[in-house]
């Protein structure tokens, strides 16, 4: 009998203890420093519209250096560092792909990423020209500005 009641009491403690307390993935920051040592805080989560840019912007060098290449796996951001790879997912038909930011933008009001054409294919969006999305940060580049062969 008083070998139940301990065992009762400890189950008791036990469920009593409290449990750990996890905040939402959006409130998840991840951290960087640029060239001049600043810390930048990026949310590892985030929602909103996204755009694609194509044909005026193909062969033209894009914000780290690189050329623009419209049917490529890339995307514009504008804070997140440059080789930062991220998850893209199409909140209305939920196809995801993997795009690596290489470029600064986007530019138009109330957008927070430019998928490259390739990239809308793929998430499916080419018709309506934009499309409400969820961004995860799977891994921070470097930040790193890419050197043109050509120059």
């Amino acid at each position: 009998m008083i070998r139940r009641l301990a065992i009762f009491t400890m189950l008791i403690m036990i469920s009593c203890h409290s449990s750990p307390r996890y905040g939402q993935r959006n409130s998840i920051r991840l951290k960087t420093k640029d060239a001049s040592g600043k810390e930048t805080k990026h949310r590892k989560s985030m929602t909103g519209v996204t755009s694609f840019y194509a044909e005026d912007f193909h062969g033209k060098v894009t914000a780290n250096g690189e050329t623009y290449d419209m049917y490529g796996l890339t995307a514009a951001h504008k804070t997140l560092p440059f080789n930062t790879l991220i998850r893209v997912t199409n909140m209305d038909n939920k196809k995801s792909v993997v795009l690596r930011v290489n470029d600064r933008g986007p530019y138009a009001k109330g957008r927070i990423l430019d998928c490259s054409y390739g990239a809308a294919v793929k998430l499916g969006f080419i018709g309506n020209g934009i499309a409400k999305v969820k961004i995860e940060v799977m891994e921070l580049g470097d930040n790193q500005y890419m050197k043109r062969k050509d120059k």
